[in-house]
């Protein structure tokens, strides 16, 4: 039986007097690939957020309910907002590198914390640039700036300085939709490398590309998981009608 890295139990969210999210439970299960998929508007990307609590930095955010991490409950009142983003890296839609160097990108974090030597630093910075396929492209030019990359690359660092920190999960908020086919086939097989290291949840429109990577697949509607499951039965024999219409293009 495959664990779940994360939980979420009865989680609500509203903004303001909008409830986004209703009554949503499910897991994230450990070296497993996770895809979000849905409609746009449906609460993919707000749920994404709730487990790295993003969306505490949104005004008149309120949520119930219970989102653990290896069995802790992220929201109680002494959860360490800034560990918690380090077990639960981010990688953004766009890529957003900091207008730094390339090695001072990955180094960011490690250097932020203040415990690490230079040498580990160097270290982590070199194999996190391995995981994320991306050091033999740039091993050579680290002190040049990351806004010389490549969109595809640009993306592969964010991945990278995210990896940086060891996170126990990986939030991936639609990383392939800025991107070309090659860019995209390239983030598509790193996520099935980096499974085996680290839970992966995705958030993506692309219903082939949650088909290609993903383990379990939840859809969303209307900011309801109406349906979760094992990626190959949900996607042949879903449960409920509204999966199979959504599936099948009756709207999207």
């Amino acid at each position: 039986m495959v664990n779940n890295q994360i939980q979420t139990l009865n989680l609500n969210l509203w903004f303001g007097k909008n409830q986004v999210l209703h009554d949503v439970g499910f897991g994230v299960k450990e070296k497993k690939v996770t895809a979000v998929i849905g409609p746009s508007g449906c609460g993919k990307s707000t749920l994404l957020r709730t487990f790295n609590r993003m969306n505490d930095l949104i005004l008149d955010t309120k949520i119930t309910g219970k989102v653990l991490l290896d069995g802790e409950n992220i929201y109680h009142s002494k959860s360490d907002v800034t560990s918690l983003r380090t077990r639960v890296g981010m990688v953004f839609q766009k890529p957003n590198p900091f207008p730094k160097s390339i090695y001072n990108n990955v180094a960011f974090g490690l250097v932020v914390q203040g415990k690490y030597k230079k040498a580990e630093i160097q270290e982590r910075v070199e194999k996190s640039l391995r995981d994320a396929w991306i050091w033999d492209e740039v091993k050579d030019r680290l002190h040049d700036s990351a806004m010389s990359l490549s969109g595809g690359q640009q993306q592969r660092l964010c991945i990278a300085r995210a990896l940086a920190n060891n996170p126990e999960v990986l939030l991936l908020d639609e990383p392939t939709s800025a991107l070309d086919p090659q860019a995209t086939a390239k983030i598509e097989e790193l996520c099935l490398e980096l499974k085996n290291k680290v839970a992966i949840l995705i958030v993506t429109h692309n219903i082939a590309q949650a088909g290609r990577i993903s383990d379990f697949v939840a859809f969303m509607y209307l900011g309801e998981l109406v349906e979760y499951g094992e990626t190959n039965k949900v996607f042949t024999v879903p449960q409920d009608k509204r999966t199979e219409a959504y599936l099948t293009g009756v709207f999207g």
